[in-house]
């Protein structure tokens, strides 16, 4: 279309052949072009300037003439033609930016740089028009001279630009003139003063745009921009950020300077976007970090621990901010946190441990382990950005004070015994929670301490133990609160750890079909006079349920004994061949009476209640050796439930005599007689760490014995930090144990120690 149009243009155009008529008309085009565009140029105009263009280079003919016999040996009419009119330009570029360089010797800082901005934004639109009027000679000669080789061609916007830089650009930044000016410019907008930034982006933009690759017109570097200004940028503002960070830390507080650093680095990033290139980013903002915060960082990290006490969360949160970005910045903060939390874990231990810790109400104790541990998860949350390494820390920290405290004293195993304890208020009837979502957060508390216990088998022994004891005694809160807890320490510990307390459950569910089956075969063989006990039994299997035989003997009161000797000719016709081991200490009556002014129910274990029914048949008042021999207890076992009768005031005694409280009174219809005894809670607890002693022993040797049988041989050291990895998530075993149970292992022949090397150990299969 262009070159149909130009065929046909008006008569008053240059002979296409005469080089000197077709430059001298090009030329004032193109000059009208780069100095007066604003004057605008017709349409018309700018077609006959095409046109002309186009059919000089479309000529057939080659010409020699014109006043500086510009045309070259090449071969090739639009060759020839191409070269004339290259060179014709190229040495208008040179002549007209020389012109606007040596206008510009006047002009000094801001002038200066508003000068340059203007002449740039003036010559480079210009250009882009001038490019334009030579598309056709871009098109073939230039791309024709590239693709033969040649050197030194441009297309015509890039060979403006390269004159720019050669004789403009270069000549002004001799004495770093332009970079002055823009840096001035920039020192001032730090310093607070308004500026001009669009003026600095103009500047900054040109040198992107200078950074020309001769060698390849469509690549593009940044080595002007770098040079020119990156890198006095970048000195520059590493000399004023560090005189300003001196002088501030001199005068003010560190909470203050921290805010001023916070702002500076804003400001660079956002200076970034107004007008750097974003290549600049990283170095500036890593130059700014180094003077701004590295520099200063032993004293911000001193300021932490201050700040920490004070509990000053936004302080905190913008010094995590500022150390962050550096490396290693956060290391001394996290160290501090850790040492600072077990400080306070410690102190807030034994601010309730008292003058007899071993004393000490199991839900203060969790509640002073929680109320530390929620204080800096908070703030972990809102000041660190819930980073790894600072929860790492409280954890680490937690779980040093939740072990070892003014409490537990050397003792692991206090902390799950009291644990144990809490969960056992909390999971009963009587607990003090009110709503079911309350139960459920006291849980998921729980379980954050859980997390921190280190011995978690002994946590399991004595929550095993207790949940026994409110199964079937019918004391928990709900079925469903049980399962939430189990469920938790299954998913924590695995489907082993839990496995036994899921079988209870399953046993509690057989139970009361079966007692449901025992009445209803007694309702169709006996007369209601006989069943007028209400009886209930629990038939457990013994390998789940983590209950103890009795240590004393009980003769059956003659209440009961008809019932008894029912349940147990059903049981064994039911299922022949299993042995029933009756565990009187665990099991409960209620006995009303009938020797005061107002009845009462009695809640009994089931040795009071032997004790209370030889009255039945004895009389108002019995010995020590009458009760002793009707009741069949040993000697402690009755004088420590007889204590506990005469307390309640049940009874008086006098002497070796014990009478019936015939005047008893209380304020509550069901008396709840069935106290625990201290000594039995010793004993419990040593009997359940004697259970994990010798449980441990067993899961040593069996973790070791299934290490060798998959490595099949290993050598000493190895097989003991092995055993350790794998049993850490239970107890923390000592090597001294895992030494023994490798030497039992040899004498049982599971693994011995390979011929001629006592450092390695094979498997036996």
């Amino acid at each position: 279309m262009v070159a149909s149009n130009a065929t046909t243009t008006g008569t008053n155009l240059p002979n296409a052949g005469d080089l000197q008529e077709t430059w001298a008309f090009l030329r004032e085009g193109t000059n009208q072009m780069m100095t007066r565009l604003r004057d605008g140029m017709t349409f018309a105009k700018y077609m006959e300037l095409y046109t002309v263009a186009y059919n000089y280079c479309t000529s057939s003919r080659i010409h020699t003439n014109g006043p500086d016999a510009l045309a070259s040996t090449s071969s090739g009419g639009a060759n020839l033609m191409g070269s004339d009119l290259y060179r014709c330009l190229q040495h208008y570029f040179v002549e007209h930016v020389k012109l606007v360089c040596d206008a510009s010797e006047e002009f000094t800082g801001e002038d200066l740089l508003k000068y340059y901005t203007d002449e740039w934004d003036r010559f480079t639109t210009g250009a882009s028009y001038v490019h334009r009027l030579f598309t056709y000679l871009n098109r073939h000669w230039v791309k024709r001279e590239k693709d033969e080789g040649r050197k030194n061609i441009h297309p015509i916007y890039t060979l403006a630009l390269v004159n720019w830089k050669e004789y403009f650009f270069i000549e002004v930044q001799k004495n770093n003139k332009l970079t002055e000016a823009v840096l001035g410019l920039i020192e001032k907008q730090r310093n607070g003063e308004a500026i001009d930034t669009n003026l600095v982006k103009r500047a900054v933009d040109s040198f992107v745009s200078l950074g020309l690759d001769e060698s390849d017109s469509n690549r593009q570097n940044l080595d002007v921009y770098k040079e020119s200004f990156e890198v006095p940028f970048v000195q520059a503002t590493e000399i004023f950020y560090k005189n300003e960070s001196e002088s501030f830390i001199a005068k003010t507080s560190m909470t203050e300077y921290m805010q001023k650093a916070e702002m500076r680095l804003k400001e660079e990033e956002d200076r970034v976007e107004m007008y750097l290139h974003q290549s600049s980013r990283r170095i500036l903002v890593t130059t700014c970090e180094n003077v701004l915060v590295k520099a200063h960082s032993v004293l911000l990290q001193e300021e932490f621990h201050r700040l920490l006490d004070q509990e000053k969360e936004e302080d905190l949160a913008r010094m995590y901010g500022l150390l962050a970005r550096i490396p290693e910045g956060l290391d001394p903060l996290r160290t501090q946190f850790e040492s600072v939390i077990k400080s306070n874990g410690l102190s807030s231990i034994e601010r309730i441990s008292g003058e007899k810790p071993e004393l000490v109400e199991p839900k203060a104790y969790v509640d002073s382990i929680l109320s530390v541990h929620h204080k800096y998860l908070d703030l972990v949350k809102k000041s660190f950005r819930a980073e790894s390494g600072f929860s790492a820390a409280l954890d680490k920290a937690c779980r040093d004070f939740v072990n070892f405290n003014s409490i537990t004293g050397k003792s692991s195993s206090k902390s799950p015994e009291l644990l144990s304890r809490y969960a056992d208020q909390l999971l009963k009837k009587t607990n003090k929670v009110g709503e079911e979502a309350d139960l459920d957060l006291a849980l998921v508390q729980t379980m954050t301490v859980f997390k921190y216990i280190e011995e978690k088998d002994v946590f399991q022994k004595f929550y095993s133990k207790m949940l026994a004891k409110r199964l079937i005694h019918f004391q928990s809160a709900s079925d469903d609160a049980e399962a939430n807890m189990i469920s938790r320490l299954k998913e924590e510990c695995g489907v082993d750890y839990t496995s036994r307390m899921t079988r209870m459950f399953s046993d509690m569910a057989l139970c009361k079909d079966l007692n449901d089956q025992f009445r209803e075969k007694m309702a169709q063989t006996h007369d209601a006079s006989d069943l007028s006990l209400d009886f209930h039994a629990l038939a457990l299997a013994k390998g789940f349920w983590p209950l103890q035989a009795p240590t004393t003997g009980l003769n059956i009161p003659i209440e009961l004994l008809p019932t008894y000797e029912r349940f147990i000719r059903y049981y064994q016709n039911k299922h022949s061949g299993r042995k029933l081991t009756w565990l009187w200490h665990l099991s409960r009556m209620e006995l009303v009476t009938s020797y005061t002014k107002m009845k009462y129910t009695f809640m009994v274990s089931s040795y009071q209640g032997a004790i209370l029914l030889q009255f039945n048949v004895g009389g108002d008042s019995l010995s020590f050796s009458e009760i002793e021999k009707s009741t069949g207890l040993d000697e402690p076992t009755l004088k420590s439930n007889l204590a506990l009768l005469v307390k309640q005031k049940v009874l008086t005694q006098d002497d070796d005599t014990y009478d019936l409280n015939l005047d008893f009174k209380s304020k509550k219809i069901r008396v709840n007689l069935n106290m625990p005894i201290k000594s039995e809670q010793k004993a419990e607890s040593a009997d359940v760490m004697k259970t994990v002693d010798e449980d441990r022993r067993l899961l040593i040797q069996a973790v070791i014995v299934r290490i060798m049988k998959s490595r099949k041989t290993l050598k000493h050291q190895a097989l003991i930090q092995e055993s350790i990895s794998q049993l850490t998530s239970r107890f923390k075993p000592s090597v001294s144990d895992i030494k023994k149970a490798i030497e039992t292992l040899i004498e049982k022949e599971y693994i011995q120690r390979q011929e001629g090397s006592r450092d390695v150990f094979e498997y036996l299969a």
